[in-house]
């Protein structure tokens, strides 16, 4: 129990500060691969206070009610993960989080908005299967939904749910809207809707909605080391490593590869995930 306080405390704590560093860091490595020097690592901190000094513009009032229900969820997401809770129950609270966004987007309309929140949905119907996908490999390998008893469990997953690891990753340049996949919003100028989804927040509307994304790249880099812990100091060693690379490749593939249609996203993201993530799915069921 204790154990399980100080994790969800640290994440409370410590995601939107080690959130904002890695989009620091993000853009200080874009910067490089395009030639550039770029803003310093704190750059997201200090754009995100000078939001919060920014005077209130919103279309209505429950835009904000519903950002505050997103970041809410996101954070009540976390929560449940690293108190080692229900897998399921996490990805449906997610889930209800992506919605709230989904519906902020909406009640503003606008036409850019109300575009992005279309293209929301689309991706969330693209990701959602291989994210279900995952919590039921854990399932058939640990034999538990609970992520404290996958994080206990003496064998590393990872060489056991090699393609569905390779099908989140997939996915995971979606949920972290990033290119060749970010379509409902966008970090970079060449986005043709503007800022999508968020062009209408602005002030502490926008402030959240980017704390928000701290937190929750926090808690989809915790599903990435899922697939390596076992209990162990090595096993925790090698987890946060590979989560670091894995947001190291992320932004490398940011950077070097087009945006895409809709279309090919939800195709090559369902294709993903009948073909790596249901063969592994079948592979646990009859090991």
């Amino acid at each position: 129990m204790v154990k399980i306080i100080i994790c969800v405390i640290a994440y409370l704590i410590l995601a939107p500060v080690i959130g904002g560093l890695l989009a620091g860091i993000d853009r200080v490595i874009s910067a490089r691969m395009q030639g550039r020097h770029g803003p310093s690592v704190f750059q997201p901190f200090y754009d995100f206070f000078k939001l919060l000094e920014k005077e209130p513009i919103t279309v209505n009032n429950v835009q904000d009610f519903y950002i505050a229900c997103f970041l809410l969820f996101i954070v009540v997401t976390g929560f449940f993960f690293f108190a080692g809770m229900d897998l399921l129950l996490v990805i449906f609270t997610l889930s209800l989080a992506s919605t709230f966004l989904i519906i902020a987007a909406f009640s503003s309309n606008s036409a850019y908005p109300q575009m992005g929140a279309e293209r929301e949905l689309l991706q969330m119907m693209a990701y959602e299967p291989m994210v279900l996908i995952t919590a039921i490999g854990f399932y058939l390998y640990s034999g538990s939904f609970n992520v404290a008893d996958i994080i206990h469990n003496s064998k590393m997953s990872f060489p056991y749910m090699i393609g569905i690891f390779a099908g989140f990753l997939f996915i995971l340049t979606i949920k972290m809207r990033k290119s060749p996949f970010d379509l409902s919003m966008s970090h970079h100028a060449h986005q043709e809707l503007v800022a999508g989804l968020k062009t209408e927040f602005s002030g502490k509307t926008l402030a959240m909605v980017e704390i928000a994304h701290w937190y929750e790249n926090i808690f989809l880099l915790g599903f990435v080391f899922l697939f390596f812990a076992n209990g162990t100091i090595a096993g925790t060693v090698i987890g946060i490593v590979v989560c670091l690379v894995t947001y190291f490749f992320e932004t490398f593939i940011d950077n070097n590869f087009a945006r895409m249609k809709w279309n090919v996203a939800l195709n090559s993201s369902w294709l993903v995930a009948i073909t790596l993530g249901m063969i592994n799915i079948v592979v646990l069921y009859f090991m």
